[in-house]
């Protein structure tokens, strides 16, 4: 029995997204733990590396980036793009179970609004016309228009990270999911890139001489590893259920924006489906703001105060008091005076 490429992509694009769904879950619960050990990554911590847990939520991501990445090869982005929305559904099912982490009405109301706007985006977005060799990915790279958006996009990345993150970075979800998403954009055109390198490797056309191969390599370790710091500190500080969302919704637009820019994919495009990208691009908006203004926000543990986690709960001691954390809840708080602590 012959398998299709298109069938080879959408079962890579599957179980991109089962892994890269579990990888939230994993890797919050690792996040969770760490904190009770030491400073919280949400404020400049890095005890989650000591954490197996959040190692193994970090491989599955890997495993899942990687499948999705090759899945491009086999299938077009329009049938590949889709289906990460899977991955949204995947850690909030996940959440639920794992995390007791809860969506109100309206946020249920805007996690599917984001799911359709996202979809409607996708479907709509025009076809991109991958380049043949890298020279030519090379040429459109440094079009006045690309280095427009690239200027453009390291100015927002840098007043996130210097003026909005220290005032804002754990009120608004915003603020670390912007800086992945807008860094995102630089990724995926980086990785075609090296992937077009690698593919006319192996037919014997070696890219390893050639210097754009390792600057697109260079740029897509730096990006990457800028998305997963921020992406670390969104998870541990804001709802996982929330974040997933968000950061697909963000992710994907930002990624159709640059693709358009580079590649000028919109040339050709009939009204119809100029039309329908924007009301998509309406639905997105009105559902992350459905998310944002119903999420529920845990609790940043006070200066001076002690945590610790017991295998389930996150318990801390704030101002003389024992008090039972459970995700973005206070359970109970007894006075130290009156009650026993117990890990």
């Amino acid at each position: 029995m012959v398998i299709s490429d298109n069938t080879r992509g959408l079962i890579l694009a599957i179980s991109s997204s089962l892994f890269i769904g579990t990888s939230f879950i994993l890797k919050k619960k690792g996040l969770k733990r760490a904190a009770a050990a030491g400073t919280r990554a949400g404020v400049g911590g890095y005890a989650y590396l000591l954490e197996p847990l959040w190692w193994t939520g970090m491989i599955s991501m890997i495993v899942g980036e990687v499948a999705n990445f090759v899945a491009y090869i086999y299938a077009p982005a329009v049938l590949v793009t889709p289906l990460g929305v899977l991955s949204i559904i995947i850690s909030a099912i996940l959440a639920h179970f794992l995390l007791k982490e809860r969506l109100q009405s309206l946020g249920v109301l805007g996690c599917i609004s984001c799911i359709v706007g996202s979809v409607v985006i996708v479907i709509h977005a025009p076809q991109e016309n991958m380049p043949a060799s890298l020279e030519e990915i090379w040429i459109l790279a440094t079009q006045p228009a690309f280095l427009a958006y690239v200027a453009a996009t390291l100015s927002m990345v840098l007043a996130l990270i210097l003026h909005f993150e220290p005032r804002y970075g754990q009120t608004n979800i915003l603020v670390y999911l912007g800086i992945c998403s807008l860094m995102g954009s630089f990724t995926i055109v980086s990785i075609k890139a090296v992937g077009i390198a690698i593919k006319l490797t192996l037919e014997g056309i070696s890219q390893v001489a050639y210097p754009p191969t390792w600057f697109f390599l260079s740029v897509a370790v730096i990006c990457v590893i800028t998305q997963l710091n921020y992406l670390n500190k969104a998870l541990d500080t804001f709802n996982t259920a929330i974040v997933s969302p968000i950061y697909y919704v963000m992710f994907t637009t930002m990624t159709i924006i640059a693709s358009a820019i580079m590649f000028k994919d919109w040339a050709g495009q009939s009204a119809s489906d100029i039309v329908s990208a924007i009301c998509g691009f309406i639905t997105v908006l009105s559902g992350t703001v459905m998310l944002h203004v119903t999420r529920e926000q845990e609790p940043v543990p006070l200066p001076g105060s002690v945590t610790w986690y017991d295998g389930e709960h996150i318990k801390a001691i704030e101002d003389g008091h024992y008090i039972l954390v459970h995700d973005s809840e206070y359970l109970d708080s007894y006075s130290v005076s009156t009650k026993n602590l117990r890990g």
